[in-house]
């Protein structure tokens, strides 16, 4: 336990993997299942960064729910679309994806290194194009969705706007 709070110590950042495979640098040898049970008993928790992807903007307009109690039957009625993150060796990569609600299809998808619209608005445009435009798009509230680009997008194709509501992830939950 004394050589796990040194290496934890000195590396915060490092899990219980990174510190098990980093023990038998100092003459000890445990698995990470061991480390994991130490670092609990010690009360150790490892610390990094992990982004918001749903930060909504103060100034922009939260549109309702349109999908409570809506029989979803046909391909195009609704769309959705989030964005989640993947951790990589330098930050993080976003992914954001559009998927039909009734087949369950993902529809298009992009990455991105920063959390900007534009990458969001690209595959939106991308899936209207190669399917048509769905009655419906449900987002969260997330910037990238509340955003100019996005909305306009959505109202130039004459597409209705649909938003979970506050910390409802459930709403959104097949995507």
């Amino acid at each position: 336990m004394h050589e796990i709070d040194r290496v934890f110590t000195k590396y915060p950042f490092f899990g219980s993997r990174q510190i098990a495979a980093y023990l038998p640098q100092s003459g000890f040898s445990a698995r990470r299942h061991r480390v994991r049970r130490l670092m609990n008993i010690m009360g150790l928790q490892t610390i990094y960064k992990g982004p918001n992807t749903s930060k909504k903007h103060p100034q922009h307009r939260i549109y309702p729910y349109l999908l409570r109690k809506l029989a979803i039957t046909r391909p195009n009625q609704v769309w959705c679309s989030d964005i989640t993150y993947i951790p990589v060796k330098n930050g993080f990569l976003y992914l954001v994806a559009i998927m039909d609600w009734a087949t369950r299809k993902v529809l298009t998808w992009r990455f991105s290194n920063t959390l900007d619209a534009s990458f969001c608005i690209e595959a939106l445009k991308e899936a209207i194009a190669r399917y048509g435009k769905p009655e419906i798009m449900n987002t969260d509230q997330g910037s990238q969705y509340t955003g100019a680009g996005w909305i306009t997008t959505l109202t130039k194709a004459d597409i209705k706007i649909s938003m979970d509501g506050r910390g409802r992830y459930l709403d959104n939950i097949f995507i």
